[in-house]
């Protein structure tokens, strides 16, 4: 476990310009909530189920982050800002995943078993994202900012809109903190558009002047 905590505090570090000293990382919510949960799941898998639910609201109480104390997480976790993530119980987390704000890795019913994702290594999850069921997000894969992912994303992949669309597979590396540069489709679309229909209508009026100058 200290293994684990000494890489999600050299993770704060790395993934945030913001972050100049210890002292001030040791205020982030963020922190403190993959701090808790680590205790939490120790005695979570030890069967103190009481003692684990209980750690894990004082923490959804103090940071705003609600994680299941039964929820897998590799090394290298990073919540940036925080507020509002939820975290289910089955959920898989490998090392080096970056969250930020709202991210919700959820299930999509009363079933038992695997009901939550599976997030494998390096993958970046942007604010307010939606991961429903028992999906597979693929290593270095991006998800965008507000999307809703109900199928499974293949490794280094972009995926963005409501529903998760891929726009960008085993391409150029978008830098983890970039996540706002991920292009959404519908709007390349209303783009590619505009300038047709700007083209129609200058030939449109070329048209005219040709027709009044016969």
């Amino acid at each position: 476990m200290l293994e684990a905590l000494k890489a999600d505090i050299q993770a704060v570090f790395e993934r945030d310009p913001a972050a100049r000293n210890i002292w001030e990382v040791l205020t982030y919510p963020g922190l403190w909530a993959i701090i808790f949960h680590r205790i939490a799941h120790l005695l979570w898998e030890a069967n103190l189920r009481f003692l684990a639910r209980l750690i894990s609201q004082v923490s959804r109480f103090l940071t705003g982050i609600e994680i299941h104390p039964g929820a897998k997480i590799g090394k290298g976790f990073f919540i940036d800002h925080g507020m509002g993530v939820v975290i289910g119980e089955t959920t898989i987390i490998g090392n080096n995943v970056t969250l930020y704000q709202g991210v919700t890795l959820g299930g999509t019913g009363k079933e038992r078993g695997k009901r939550h994702p599976t997030i494998d290594d390096d993958v970046v999850i942007g604010a307010e994202a939606v991961l429903l069921g028992p999906i597979y997000v693929g290593k270095e894969a991006r998800i965008g900012a507000g999307s809703v992912v109900l199928k499974s994303v293949p490794p280094r992949c972009t995926v963005v809109g409501v529903p998760a669309r891929i726009v960008r597979r085993e391409g150029k590396k978008i830098p983890p903190l970039e996540h706002a540069r991920i292009s959404d489709p519908l709007e390349e679309r209303f783009r590619e558009l505009n300038q047709r229909l700007t083209f129609l209508e200058e030939r449109i009026k070329e048209l005219e002047k040709v027709t009044r100058n016969a």
